[in-house]
């Protein structure tokens, strides 16, 4: 199984270790009846560290693949004894009901989920966590299942339970570890309170899983009334309002809050919309936050590289001017500006500029892997435009970088080191998801549909590296493209 490259675990004496296996458990009658799985890990922290991740709020919505469409519809508790989670799955057109209760709770040592309700006749999944010679932990997940149907069901569906089996819990066993290398290697800093706007959308939502899982708090900012013993904090920007008494004291604030600029075509009101929500409401913030008798030390605020416009083959960094009155670079130079107030007011300004995340979950991938799945992706226009990317992974870790990272400011490319052209991407992601690639579409389509949005943000070309994040020590987890795609979509090779 080919796995993406760990770059930040390369730091480490010991590396993750994988050993997988299925069996089978006869029944009474001979008849193989339950299927068991294991899967096993080796961490580089302690078996109390690797479980009390597991407990904190977060580790569930970090561990569910990006691949599969997952919602959380009720949680009673966490993973002790008798908590619940109950859980809707989509696959195509279909939807699944998943309900499980914990039990068997060791603290320290091990827990247990069982199915109640759900697709499989049987399921129990043992999570265990054993100290190795050396001080560090044994992961162990330990399922054993049955499928329903009976034989039917083992002929129709064990292959495909096992493949997915495999796939799940390989991204699980790579994210436990990742996260917990990156939280450690900050933990002297102590648990931090974070503001965030956003936290909902792409980013925001598995940032605040990474964070909360880290053992740091995270005060969501809402529009609407905050939820009673929540923690929230009230702003609107578009009424000017903020509760700047709940932000005293907060240590950073990530600020992501943004009309989605690619969800349609830009009518002049919708340029309108997209800037105002950026501008004006990064300003609101940062005025805010210059008032506070405690600011926070650092004020995380995204931007992106669309501030450079398009540049062809040309290689940018985050010393490169902006060039050309784009609407997108306009937005850009306004967006950044607004952070003046907390700026002059001492708190350390860092723009995250954020190339294409990548991420089954939303955003661009999520859209192309349908048509790509189909057979029907191609190459945009000529495809020497350059597509300047970055995992969702390290859009987290880059972040968390920053907050921690005292020389870090003004502006930081959120980019992984290898930026490729739409030829390659296509070629690549046709070949990770097994498609051919046969349906090119033109530059006068592409204006066509999508207007001055696709002209900029599908037939722009900007050629961005991580200057500062690589100078100060950052490590990617996923600066190979194909890597990461293979790791977004499960097709692990």
């Amino acid at each position: 199984m080919r796995i993406a490259s760990l770059g930040l675990l390369a730091v480490h004496r010991r590396s993750m270790t994988d050993v997988s296996g299925f069996k089978n458990r006869p029944s009474a009658t001979g008849i193989s009846n339950v299927l068991t799985f294991t899967h096993q890990s080796i961490l580089n922290v302690t078996p109390n560290e690797a479980f009390e991740w597991h407990e904190r709020a977060g580790a569930f919505e970090r561990l569910s693949p990006p691949w599969e469409r997952i919602e959380v519809l009720e949680r009673t508790g966490g993973i002790r004894d008798g908590d619940r989670l109950h859980l809707k799955l989509r696959r195509g057109p279909f939807q699944v009901h998943w309900e499980a209760e914990h039990r068997g709770y060791t603290p320290g040592r091990q827990f247990r989920d069982e199915q109640l309700k759900g697709p499989f006749s049987q399921w129990s999944h043992t999570h265990r966590f054993k100290p190795d010679a050396e001080g560090h932990s044994i992961l162990e997940d330990h399922v054993e299942y049955a499928l329903p149907l009976g034989l039917v069901g083992r002929l129709l569906g064990r292959s495909y339970t096992e493949r997915a089996l495999r796939q799940m819990f390989a991204h699980r066993h790579q994210t436990t570890q990742a996260d917990l290398v990156r939280h450690k290697r900050f933990a002297d800093r102590g648990a931090q309170r974070v503001a965030m706007t956003g936290s909902s959308g792409l980013v925001g939502s598995q940032l605040t899983a990474f964070l909360t899982s880290g053992g740091h708090h995270v005060s969501r900012m809402v529009r609407r009334a905050p939820s009673p013993d929540s923690g929230e904090v009230f702003w609107n920007p578009e009424r000017g309002e903020t509760d700047t008494a709940a932000l005293e004291g907060v240590d950073a604030v990530v600020h992501l809050a943004g009309e989605n600029i690619a969800a349609g075509r830009w009518t002049k009101a919708r340029k309108e919309s997209i800037a105002r929500s950026r501008i004006d409401g990064t300003r609101l913030l940062s005025e805010a936050l210059s008032k506070l008798s405690k600011p926070p030390r650092v004020l995380l605020a995204a931007s992106a590289i669309g501030y450079y416009g398009d540049r062809g083959n040309e290689i940018l960094t985050e010393d490169s001017p902006a060039k050309g009155h784009a609407f997108i670079t306009d937005v850009c130079r306004e967006w950044e500006d607004a952070t003046k107030p907390a700026e002059e007011a001492g708190i350390r300004v860092v723009h995250l500029r954020l190339g294409v995340v990548l991420s089954r979950s939303g955003g661009a991938l999520a859209k192309m892997t349908t048509p790509f799945s189909l057979g029907l992706g191609g190459v945009l226009s000529h495809g020497r435009q350059y597509m300047s990317w970055i995992s969702l992974e390290d859009v987290i870790g880059a972040t968390q970088h920053a907050m921690f990272t005292e020389e870090l400011r003004g502006p930081v490319n959120l980019v992984a080191p290898n930026p490729v052209t739409n030829r390659t991407f296509t070629k690549t992601l046709g070949r990770v998801l097994r498609r051919p690639t046969l349906f090119p579409v033109p530059a006068v389509a592409v204006k066509t549909l999508f207007g001055q949005m696709g002209e900029e943000l599908l037939l722009g070309s900007a050629r961005v590296l991580p200057k500062k994040l690589l100078d100060s020590g950052f490590k990617f987890l996923y600066p190979d493209l194909e890597d990461t795609l293979r790791a977004e979509l499960g097709r692990f090779s």
